[in-house]
């Protein structure tokens, strides 16, 4: 029999971070005095977070064993007509999963930045903002209506601007934070539109209620066009999608806002944030299953994403770029899971991806604290003898990324790919091609990035910046690299776990269980992915076995195998191939010139827009006729009405008559 859970419990879990970040952004800046210091600042973040992590494995805990459930309303902020806007939480095994990982993550990533941001003077700060973003992306998951969805969408929005600006000394991030803020205002226009129209069709905000009300809106249309409404109201909801998790072409934001701390990068732009568009589709799951439309949309810009992502980070040299390109690569992957009506496939990638994508981040991070921040990976090489946790840590990330069978990553890949080989729809064919070609792509570029790290001659003391490195994380080392202090290893070694089993141990609920039975809504007659894949899946030892003799496998051996040739046994090699190929390389450089035609295209065309409602709209019309206009006609009226205030007696007298016989007037013209 299924319990409720406890709306304190659920309060504490969502508010605990709130109050460290509260904590830490006043009494630990100039704003409040400074009265805490470094310690108090991180040791109460840190402690906020990990009673959420607690306290969410206990809800998880509850969700699976006993069933606990609960939806309701915790507070009415305000009732217009009929439509109540609430704080509810909505926990089931989707939203305690989230919960889980959210809080995981981001304590790991808290540990980490007491080592990683040990000498930067922003200290205080940047604890207060990751510990806002937790608070911020809980209440996005917990969610039981729109309303509160929204505000955890740009709540993270806007932690993530604050975050990639964190040093905003730097140009470059000033830039990166802009840039992240005004790409996503676009997906965010798509999505207020999609809750708008939802919520005007169904008279409710709530999910629950408004997924009752969706028989009602089947075969409507959007008056005024022969657009189904359903159809609009979800690519409205995937746009929204596409600029939070970085989808083509709303995906320009991402590599840039590698500019902040790289702790940032794990926690936001490789684990939780970017993920919240996932979590949203897998959500509305019961909307999206009433158009093929839309699915088929999805597939077509999951697939470019999942393909033409994975290309670029093939040519970078920034170590930090290379995970950001392969996390925009596995975004594309997740999105052609929701296409293909794999939801739970989706979010199954998710979590382990949260997992080994913020361990190849932090593991970045810690590379780069021992070469003395270089982020260049042409002068790094050899490190596996000065960093043998960070090395060891990053070669488990690795083979978890590309689909290594028992790996955590090869089961939700593999999935994913089965899944969309499964589907029916018109554009599963390309999607297909896209993530079974992205896999070679991927080990590719992964293990280019590993064996130019942590294997080869050793070209550190090459790099001309390498003797002169004081900044944070240096930690008084000179010359040599070395490995990371125990806050930073110990992250990633807990990151590590996870990333090697957690898929071997879950897959089985997750995806052919009852773990999302009430969270996920599936039409098996019409979207038979799942259906299909549950009957090729007899366990996750045999799927791991299976998996060493299918086309995935041996795609990703190949990558490895291509990448360790070109970069170990012959490095002339890669120059080559990029002198006989200039043209592509050219393009891949300038990233398919989506950047240029940003700024040249869409930026000139919307600045002749926006000078044109700015002289007509806000200085003619606004300025001009409702500002200036109203002022000259109160003017003029109290100028002629001025000239009737005489001050004589007989004036006022005759105006009274006047008035009179146009009143008498009036009446008798009536009858």
């Amino acid at each position: 029999m299924s319990q409720t859970l406890s709306s304190s419990t659920l309060l504490v879990i969502a508010l605990a971070p709130l109050v460290g970040a509260v904590a830490a952004g006043v009494l630990g800046t100039k704003f409040g005095g400074n009265v805490i210091g470094r310690r108090v600042s991180h040791s109460l973040t840190i402690f906020g977070v990990l009673l959420s992590f607690v306290l969410s494995v206990l809800t998880l805990q509850s969700v699976v064993s006993d069933g606990a459930r609960f939806n309701e309303s915790i507070y009415t902020w305000m009732v217009v007509g009929n439509l109540k806007m609430e704080i509810g939480f909505l926990v089931d095994g989707l939203t305690a999963m989230m919960m889980c990982v959210v809080t995981f993550v981001s304590l790991m990533v808290h540990i980490y930045t007491i080592g990683y941001m040990e000498e930067d003077d922003g200290y205080n700060r940047f604890f207060a903002y990751i510990s806002l973003f937790t608070f911020s992306m809980l209440m996005l998951v917990m969610s039981n209506n729109m309303l509160q969805l929204f505000f955890g969408w740009e709540a993270v929005g806007l932690v993530s601007y604050l975050l990639i600006g964190f040093w905003f000394n730097k140009p470059s991030a000033i830039f990166a934070n802009m840039k992240a803020f005004l790409v996503n205002r676009v997906g965010d226009f798509g999505f207020i539109i999609g809750i708008g129209l939802l919520a005007a069709y169904t008279g409710t905000l709530n999910y629950s209620e408004a997924f009752a009300k969706l028989g009602e809106l089947e075969g409507v249309i959007l008056p005024g066009t022969d657009w189904m409404l359903i159809t609009v109201i979800c690519i409205g909801l995937f746009v929204g999608a596409m600029g939070k998790s970085a989808q083509f072409p709303l995906h320009v934001w991402l590599p840039d806002s590698m500019e902040g701390p790289t702790p940032i990068s794990a926690l936001i732009h490789a684990a939780t944030m970017v993920t919240a568009g996932i979590f949203m589709v897998a959500r509305m799951s019961p909307l999206f299953e009433l158009s093929d439309t839309a699915l088929n949309f999805i597939l077509i810009i999951g697939g470019i994403t999942a393909l033409f992502m994975g290309f670029l980070g093939i040519i970078q040299n920034d170590i930090k770029r290379i995970v950001a390109y392969s996390t925009l690569s596995q975004l594309g992957y997740m999105t052609v899971a929701l296409g293909a009506s794999a939801y739970s496939v989706a979010v199954f990638h998710l979590m382990t991806h949260a997992f080994f994508k913020a361990l190849l981040f932090l593991a970045a991070g810690s590379v780069i604290m021992g070469v003395h921040h270089n982020q260049d990976i042409r002068w790094m090489g050899g490190l596996r003898k000065y960093m043998p946790i960070t090395w060891l840590t990053c070669l488990v990330g690795s083979l978890a990324l590309i689909g290594t069978p028992f790996f955590s990553g090869f089961y939700s890949k593999d999935s994913i790919i089965v899944a969309t080989h499964a589907s029916q729809l018109p554009a599963a064919g390309f999607a297909y091609f896209s993530v079974l070609a992205g896999v070679f792509i991927t080990a590719f570029y992964s293990f280019r990035l590993y064996f130019l790290v942590f294997h080869g001659k050793e070209r550190f003391d090459q790099n001309p910046d390498a003797h002169h490195g004081h900044g944070h994380g240096d930690h008084g080392h000179a010359d040599k690299p070395h490995e990371s202090p125990w806050v930073v290893t110990v992250p990633l070694i807990m990151l590590a776990i996870p990333s090697l089993l957690i898929g071997f141990f879950t897959i089985g609920p997750m995806l052919f269980g009852d773990f999302f039975k009430d969270a996920i809504f599936v039409n098996l007659e019409l979207h038979k992915a799942m259906e299909m894949l549950a009957e090729e899946f007899h366990g996750p030892l045999q799927m791991a076995i299976h998996g060493l003799t299918s086309a995935p496998f041996w795609l990703a051996l190949a990558g490895v195998v291509s990448a360790y040739y070109m970069y170990m046994v012959n490095p002339a090699m890669p120059a080559a191939i990029k002198r006989s190929a200039m043209p592509i390389y050219i393009l891949l450089e300038n990233k398919y010139y989506m950047d240029w035609f940003n700024e040249n295209v869409l930026a000139r065309a919307t600045r002749g827009l926006g000078v044109a409602l700015w002289k007509a709209g806000d200085q003619a019309l606004i300025d001009g006729a409702v500002v200036n206009g109203s002022w000259r006609i109160v003017g003029w009226i109290s100028g002629v009405v001025r000239k009737i205030q005489t001050g004589y007696l007989y004036d006022y007298a005759l105006t009274m008559v006047l008035g009179i016989f146009v009143l008498m007037t009036y009446f008798v013209w009536l009858k």
